[in-house]
């Protein structure tokens, strides 16, 4: 038992450290090199934990500043709907039951 929660205790802070790897705000992306489509998908299905991170860390943030535009929202948008969607949808049919 206690095995388990040491394994379950060891992934968590690997995937913790494997999602804060590319977040937002991390001074990655500049005006040369903006954040586009796929980031703003990685950044939408972050946003969760960006937004723990931003409070220990002021030079963190939910959105990239330098981005381009229409396509880095618009997969930021997809991410957020998809992830917080998803999880409304699954419990409204467990409710039905």
């Amino acid at each position: 038992m206690k095995k388990r929660i040491i394994i379950a205790a060891v992934l968590a802070l690997g995937l913790m450290m494997v999602f804060t790897g590319c977040i937002p705000g991390d001074g990655a992306n500049d005006m040369l090199n903006q954040a586009g489509f796929f980031k703003g998908v990685w950044h939408g299905w972050i946003a969760p934990i960006s937004l723990i991170a931003s409070l220990f860390n002021s030079g963190y943030s939910i959105y990239e500043a330098h981005n381009v535009g229409f396509w880095y929202n618009f997969g930021f948008y997809i991410a957020i709907i998809s992830e917080f969607g998803g999880i409304s949808l699954v419990r409204s049919k467990s409710c039905k039951r």
